[in-house]
């Protein structure tokens, strides 16, 4: 599996990789511009992301901009809505407007900070991205 975690908080990125490093390749971006560009050079060389780990507050462009650089650009290099990356908002923001937000702009998950493995396992796992790590 190919995955991306774009986190500009070091402990968070890192907990997130130690979680998913067993089941794939984990790259990490630290800003919404990194992520966008990593995915554009991944479509490119034909091995696109499986899975998006997506902090929401970021400097710079924010998760929500990024999430809709990154579905506007799977879209225009061939992937309909569902073929793109599973991406999962990993955030500590919890209202309605941003759920709502992050799912209406085809996020297929939404975690609340801090990332508790079991919730996060099972949040992937309803995606469709079968985990199983020993809790």
């Amino acid at each position: 599996m190919h995955i991306l975690v774009v986190e500009d908080d070091f402990i968070s990125r890192r907990l997130l990789c130690r979680y998913l490093e067993p089941f794939g390749e984990c790259d990490v971006a630290v800003n919404g511009e990194e992520a966008v560009a990593a995915v554009e050079q991944a479509v490119n060389n034909g091995t696109h992301y499986d899975l998006i780990c997506l902090d929401i507050m970021m400097p710079g462009m924010n998760g929500h901009e990024t999430l809709k650089a990154i579905r506007n650009y799977e879209q225009s290099n061939g992937f309909c809505v569902g073929q793109g990356a599973k991406v999962i908002m990993t955030t500590s923001v919890q209202d309605h407007k941003s759920i709502r937000r992050a799912f209406k702009a085809s996020a297929d998950g939404y975690v609340v900070k801090p990332v508790e493995k079991k919730k996060f396992i099972a949040t992937l796992n309803e995606i469709g991205v079968e985990f199983s790590i020993p809790l």
